[in-house]
């Protein structure tokens, strides 16, 4: 039976102390602040991130892992490992899967990149189900084809605070980013596979919650209602520099919407920050690959 190590990126939301105790390895993002270069949560805190993007004239940019770093990466973790199952962000947000993806050709079938279109909290969960079958001595290129064959069961809904960071991306003009800041207007964003797109414009954080909480009820009585009954879909939850108190009373909604669940929240990675900023609330769900 091969010895399988399961890896992804920090995307993921799993931090370092969270990857010794599940058994993974992490690989940190790169971003750049004012030209700057940080590896998250190697060389910055997710607290000092936020003070330093908060400056309106910061410039802040992510980049993929170069291919030496991964290559370098995977060549580490094969030295006490037989195959490395890598889970990377989506190929639809970013091009580091495809990447990855060409760079493991070079590792003569023992490296699996897996694209099943997860990112954050979604992808924690790939990460979780990989760790499973991996100890059931699953090969790597059977947890591969596993996630991906569910690859698009999963959704996002995602409260934007302040479209200032999405302006400075290149998402909303600035003055749409003005109109909506002054109107109290809170976007929620949808991911559904490889997609992100805009879902809904709310008057306020209270009426984006209701929103992302209905728009959850439609999945689960929809297009997820089989995983559902089947006890087989996860209820996640993700913020970005929160105060502890408000995501406490995120989680208790969602607790109240979604009675029997088992609840799991994070953090959202700072490579995610970099385009939402700051005071940012998720709702989450992803089926469970056994």
């Amino acid at each position: 039976m091969s010895k399988v190590a399961i890896a992804a990126d920090s995307n993921s939301g799993i931090t370092r102390h969270s990857a010794k105790k599940m058994g993974v390895h992490i690989l940190p993002m790169t971003f750049f602040v004012n030209d700057k270069q940080y590896f998250e949560e190697v060389d910055i805190s997710q607290k000092d991130f936020y003070k330093l993007i908060a400056n309106s004239k910061a410039n802040v940019a992510t980049s993929q892992p170069s291919p030496t770093e991964l290559t370098d990466f995977w060549r580490k973790l094969l030295k006490e490992y037989d195959e490395v199952v890598y889970i990377p962000m989506s190929s639809g947000l970013s091009s580091s899967c495809m990447t990855a993806s060409m760079m493991a050709k070079d590792f003569g079938g023992r490296v699996h990149v897996v694209n099943n279109q997860r990112i954050s909290v979604t992808q924690y969960q790939s990460v979780k189900d990989a760790v499973k079958m991996a100890e059931r001595g699953y090969s790597g290129r059977h947890i591969k084809e596993k996630l991906e064959k569910d690859k698009l069961e999963s959704s996002i809904y995602i409260m934007v605070n302040d479209l200032k960071y999405l302006k400075k991306g290149g998402r909303v003009t600035a003055a749409g980013a003005l109109i909506a800041n002054v109107m109290n207007l809170k976007p929620v964003l949808q991911i559904q596979g490889d997609k992100l797109d805009a879902y809904a414009k709310c008057r306020g954080i209270k009426s984006a919650k209701e929103t992302m909480i209905a728009a959850m009820h439609r999945d689960f009585d929809g297009r997820f209602k089989e995983y559902v009954d089947n006890k087989q879909m996860s209820l996640l939850y993700a913020y970005s520099d929160m105060p502890s108190s408000e995501v406490d009373q995120w989680k208790k909604e969602i607790e109240k919407a979604f009675p029997g669940f088992k609840i799991r929240g994070a953090e959202l990675s700072l490579s995610i920050g970099c385009h939402i900023g700051p005071g940012s609330l998720a709702i989450a769900c992803s089926k469970i690959t056994e």
